[in-house]
Order: structure tokens, then sequence, then C-alpha cells
């Protein structure tokens, strides 16, 4: 069996990655390993083409992930929004992400950036927008996904859910 990161693979990872100020923002050491369906766009560019071609059980303590191949440049995309388009049987606070849909039916983030009264400010910026991320990666485990898997392009639990 094939032990390598490649495309259409399923791989197990565990991960630590931080900010270029060495702040740890994400971990998954001690939970459960990040499972992947390698080179179906389910993970950031830059991590997934560093991770291509290793193997079970490697290591590799310094992946830098500029922000072209991570979440992109912050760019000047705020708009502030009228209150009542949001759920009203909720608080909305700064930090927060609705998932909303364009007219032509693709959804995407929307991040809570401050809020008022009568009108809330968006970001439709990722928090990690314009971030040189650092990454220290083990490789847990790899098999090959499921015909299924590959229909949808993601993992699925053993149950056949995602």
């Amino acid at each position: 069996m094939n032990n390598e990161v490649q495309n259409n693979m399923v791989v197990s990872l565990d991960y630590t990655v931080r900010l270029e100020d060495g702040q740890s923002i994400d971990s998954s050491i001690g939970k459960t390993p990040l499972r992947y369906l390698h080179g179906h766009q389910n993970i950031i560019p830059g991590l997934e083409e560093a991770l291509t071609g290793m193997r079970v059980g490697e290591n590799h303590p310094h992946i830098i992930v500029p922000p072209e191949k991570a979440y992109g440049a912050r760019t000047e995309a705020t708009e502030w929004l009228p209150r009542d388009i949001f759920p009203a049987d909720g608080e909305i606070q700064p930090g927060m992400t609705f998932a909303v849909e364009d007219e032509s039916g693709e959804t995407y983030p929307l991040f809570i950036k401050e809020v008022k009264t009568d009108n809330v400010l968006v970001d439709y910026n990722h928090p990690l927008a314009g971030k040189t991320l650092s990454f220290e990666v083990t490789v847990v485990d790899v098999r090959p996904a499921t015909p299924e898997e590959l229909a949808h392009g993601h993992v699925h639990n053993g149950d056949g859910q995602f």
C-alpha cells in the first residue's frame, strides 16, 4: 500500500499553525488529527503543495505559507449592512462568521467586525488574509479515497457521512 501523500489520497495530519510572531493559532495536538482529501482543495494550497510526497510518520517542523498561497492578500473589503438583514433571534458580535449566498448561488463567509444598533460592519476578508503562516506537521496516515469520497470531493467518516 502506498503511504505517500498524493492526489486522491485521504491524509491524516497532526499540525500546529503559527503566525509570523510565533503565536499558535490552531493545533490538532492532543485532538483528532485533521483528515482531508489531497488534491481537492480541502486545505490551503501552500500547505497542500508542501505535503505532497511526504510519507506516513514524516515530520516537517517549519512549512512557511505566504498569504497568496493561504487566505490571500488583505483587501479593502468591508461594508456596513443593515442590522435587520441578520437573524433577529440571536445576538451578533464581532468575530462571528455567517455564510451568505450571492445571486449566483455561491456561498462565502462574512466576518463581523463591528455591531451598532442599526448597522453591522462586515469584512469579506478571511481573518487570516494577508498573514504568512508557519506549520509544523506530521503525516499520521494515508489511505486511498473511496469512490464516494472522490465523487464528493471530501473525506467521509466510516458511516458514509462527511
